[in-house]
């Protein structure tokens, strides 16, 4: 059984950074390895859609949301089985929970796990 683990977030005033991870375990039972997967974070504010905040692809192309505007860097670690999300200038804005998600496709194929997500908040 594939699970994602989120830690790293907490409260933080505006302006500073955080750091999450995103350990991912169990893809023995996939038939696939974590780098097969596209790794995803997403959030979802209060009353608020979900939206994407970045995506690193198996191919280690990255992809940021626009609100993003450089702040934060998504990047993997195979051997660990780990994506991070590092974020830096944060806003009130950016509270959220975030969650990752680790997305397989091939053909008509398609494999996706979530993790349970981990909060943030941006105090003023």
């Amino acid at each position: 059984q594939v699970q994602l683990v989120e830690s790293g977030g907490g409260l933080v005033q505006a302006g500073g950074s955080l750091t999450l991870s995103c350990v991912a375990s169990g893809f023995a039972s996939s038939g696939f390895a974590f780098s097969d997967y596209a790794m995803t974070w997403i959030r979802q504010a209060p009353g608020k859609e979900q939206e994407l905040v970045a995506l690193i692809s198996a191919t280690n192309t990255a992809v940021y949301g626009d609100f993003v505007k450089g702040r934060f860097t998504i990047s993997r670690d195979n051997d660990k089985s780990t994506v991070y999300l590092k974020m830096n200038s944060l806003n009130p804005e950016d509270t959220a929970v975030y969650q990752c998600l680790a997305s397989y496709k091939s053909g008509a194929l398609t494999d996706d796990h979530w993790g349970q997500g981990t909060q943030v908040t941006v105090v003023a």
